[in-house]
């Protein structure tokens, strides 16, 4: 970790696919309120980049789009000390691994963080160029709002 803060958010994502980029918003706008309390920082979701960007922290906050066929904009709650993540959950971006590869891989080589909770946020679109839609943006704004409650309860 870059500081002596405990806790990781990290926001994962495309900028430039459509509600893939929820996780990096998302992101931005903790790090407006919240850089204080933890380290806040965006990748794509690399297993191997988010294995060092929680390297050290106790808890990680990992904010995703997913796409779960449920209705655009619903939010979904992991605790990854708690359950395994779905594979394919949190799959829709362009690597070939993802978030949940990442997590059982750090897993098995005891590089997990006593506590990692996973938003995700269902997408409606995510084409190239395109913004966030209307459901998705509403849905950043709460799991800041969430995100920011997970903060106050470690604190």
């Amino acid at each position: 970790m870059r500081s002596n803060l405990r806790t990781v958010i990290i926001g994962v994502g495309n900028a430039y696919s459509g509600d893939d980029a929820a996780g990096l918003v998302a992101a931005q706008r903790l790090r407006e309120v919240a850089s204080d309390r933890a380290v806040i920082l965006t990748e794509t979701g690399d297993p191997a980049r988010l294995i060092e960007a929680w390297k050290g922290a106790d808890t990680a906050v990992i904010i995703d789009a997913m796409r779960s066929n449920t209705r655009p904009g619903a939010i979904r709650r992991l605790d990854a000390g708690a359950q395994q993540i779905p594979r394919d959950l949190l799959r829709y971006s362009t690597h070939r691994f993802g978030v949940a590869d990442a997590i059982e891989l750090a897993r098995a080589v005891n590089a997990l963080p006593s506590h990692v909770i996973i938003y995700g946020i269902e997408g409606r679109h995510f084409q190239a160029g395109a913004g966030l839609s209307l459901e998705v943006e509403k849905a950043v704004g709460r799991v800041v709002e969430l995100v920011l409650g997970e903060l106050q309860t470690e604190a």
